[in-house]
């Protein structure tokens, strides 16, 4: 008997890194697979399964998603030509606490998605980060909290609640790095099958140790 999907992605790194991918997006449910045939990309996700050839792909768009659970997590929407679309995270569901990344499978699939695209030699729209109005409410949002923010600091140095103050500084601080790396990472942008976009894509693998 044939091994199943899961089984053969067990072995991704074996012989074809980056050909195959599997997580699970809920504890609920079984894994959405991937798999880059030769004959085109070979998904089952959500009770439906398909093979796509490469030209019928006709875009791809890579985001930063974090989660309270998982602050590195990165996305990737794939669309059909029919206008059908899946989705890839970078992060897997294990248990009610834990969610793992894969970050080094990821990356490997997503890399070879797009020579695998890149041959094809269809037309594809590379698109990286989340759409433009959502990015300008993103914006907004980080604006607005950042002039709250500055005037309630004020307001706690001038009437000497300096506890206060250090509080609004602690928040300011963690607020930045969280919205401000989420707005950085996804600012809307075209790619090039030749210069994917690093901030949305986990690390590349360290070398060994020799």
């Amino acid at each position: 008997m044939s091994p199943s999907l899961t089984e053969q992605a067990t072995t991704a790194g074996e012989g074809t890194p980056g050909t195959r991918y599997v997580y699970k997006a809920s504890l609920v449910g079984s894994a959405h697979e991937f798999e880059l045939r030769d004959e085109g990309l070979s998904w089952q996700a959500r009770g439906k399964a398909g093979i796509w050839p490469y030209a019928d792909i006709v875009a791809v768009r890579l985001s930063y998603r974090p989660m309270s659970m998982q602050s590195r997590r990165f996305r990737a929407d794939i669309e059909h030509k029919s206008g059908q679309r899946i989705t890839a995270f970078s992060t897997s569901w294990h248990t009610v606490v834990l969610m793992t990344p894969q970050d080094r499978d990821y990356r490997a699939f997503i890399e070879q998605l797009h020579a695998r695209l890149k041959a094809a030699r269809g037309t594809v729209a590379l698109v990286g980060g989340i759409g433009p109005m959502t990015y300008a409410g993103g914006c907004l949002l980080l604006a607005l909290v950042a002039i709250a923010i500055a005037g309630l600091l004020a307001r706690a140095v001038a009437t000497g609640e300096f506890a206060g103050a250090l509080f609004l500084v602690g928040f300011a601080a963690l607020f930045g790095w969280q919205m401000g790396g989420f707005i950085w990472r996804n600012k809307p942008r075209l790619y090039t099958f030749d210069e994917l976009p690093e901030t949305l894509l986990p690390p590349p693998p360290r070398n060994p140790a020799k």
